[in-house]
């Protein structure tokens, strides 16, 4: 009779052979699967919101305190998302901040390989000079600085300037593609007027017709960024006010194109503006690809996966990947967006869907956070 108990001996076997995957630095895929490979996606970020009343007195207390000497020149206060265990980023694949210049100063040209976007919250007399070509800044505009350009900002006036970051540096990390460098001089060279990339647009090429697109389009692919560095506010607006006034929606959008292909403005980034209209809320809608909003003008509320977020103008809230979102405003709203779209279409994983009613709410995001 056998005196061995040989289930134990399996265990002891089987426990034996885990110890041994461990070391040989494996992982058994048949106990992780689940964590893998999920029915949904499951982003590590939440949704948030940052509040301009919280981030406004901190960017002004760092133009007193923080000058260029004592860093200054990246005087950027990066949306930070408490999902994401402290990494300084508003999504897993976006880079959110706002970033502040005081009168007369200047922040050092450089270059990298993260692309990313400038829109401009508040102020005059700034520029952004991107390979050369100094692109003037106003409320509402969108200045474009691609991965690889050359880019620095100047104020050349007597007041502060304020205007939302948005990079894919988590994207470019996560690749191992991240390269950094410092232009020889402070400041580089500015080739001719200001502005040329969107005078040699303006007569065709620029037109809200050739460099927006309704949002709902599904844009073509486009390795290149777009030949036009700066869209201007004033042909935003008219080309939301058109589609307004084209039908009863309570909601309308635009994204920022190529005008050469069509394409999202960089190839992994999407830029767009969203009008709420008055009285309008919007059906629930989940997409795949994380989403940073910015409040322009207005103010309104966002059901996300239940949870009311409740906003007004500069402040910047995210949307994580498939998480439901619908907006609202009693008086008219118009809303920024940051996005990851363009990389998701090139990979072929983009999916959108349309819930069928408004959102059940479970949770209030107050001024102390979220609420239940």
């Amino acid at each position: 009779m056998s005196t061995v108990d040989e289930p134990a001996v399996e265990d002891q076997e089987l426990r034996s052979l885990y110890e041994d995957i461990d070391a040989a630095q494996l992982r058994p895929l048949w106990t992780i699967t689940e964590q893998l490979l999920t029915p949904t996606p499951r982003p590590r970020a939440v949704p948030w919101l940052w509040r301009s009343s919280a981030m406004r007195p901190l960017a002004e207390r760092a133009i007193r305190l923080v000058p260029v000497e004592r860093g200054g020149e990246r005087r950027v206060l990066s949306l930070t998302n408490p999902g994401l265990g402290g990494r300084p980023y508003a999504a897993g694949t976006l880079w959110g901040a706002i970033q502040c210049l005081g009168p007369r100063e200047t922040a050092p040209a450089h270059r990298h390989s993260p692309g990313a976007i400038r829109f401009v919250i508040e102020g005059e007399g700034v520029w952004t000079t991107v390979d050369g070509d100094a692109c003037d800044m106003h409320p509402g505009d969108l200045v474009l600085t691609p991965g690889g350009a050359w880019h620095d900002h100047a104020n050349g006036g007597d007041g502060n300037m304020f205007w939302f970051d948005g990079l894919d540096l988590p994207m470019v990390e996560a690749l191992d593609a991240v390269f950094f460098e410092q232009h020889p001089e402070l400041n580089q060279p500015i080739t001719g007027a200001h502005n040329r990339s969107e005078a040699a647009y303006a007569d065709g090429g620029g037109t809200p017709d050739a460099t927006m697109a309704d949002g709902a389009v599904t844009r073509p692919l486009d390795p290149a960024h777009s030949p036009l560095l700066v869209y201007r506010w004033a042909a935003t607006d008219e080309r939301l006010t058109r589609l307004a006034a084209a039908g009863d929606a309570p909601l309308v959008s635009v994204e920022f194109t190529n005008p050469h292909s069509g394409a999202s403005v960089l190839p992994t980034l999407s830029c767009g503006m969203h009008r709420v209209l008055p009285g309008g809320s919007s059906a629930p809608v989940r997409r795949s690809g994380n989403t940073v909003f910015v409040v322009f003008r207005g103010e309104g509320s966002s059901v996300i996966d239940g949870r009311r977020f409740a906003w007004e103008a500069g402040d910047m809230f995210v949307v994580p990947s498939w998480s439901a979102a619908e907006h609202a405003s009693a008086a008219g709203a118009d809303l920024f967006s940051l996005g990851d779209a363009p990389v998701l279409r090139a990979l072929g994983i983009y999916r959108e869907e349309t819930l069928p009613g408004p959102q059940e709410v479970t949770g209030v995001f107050g001024t102390e956070g979220l609420t239940r």
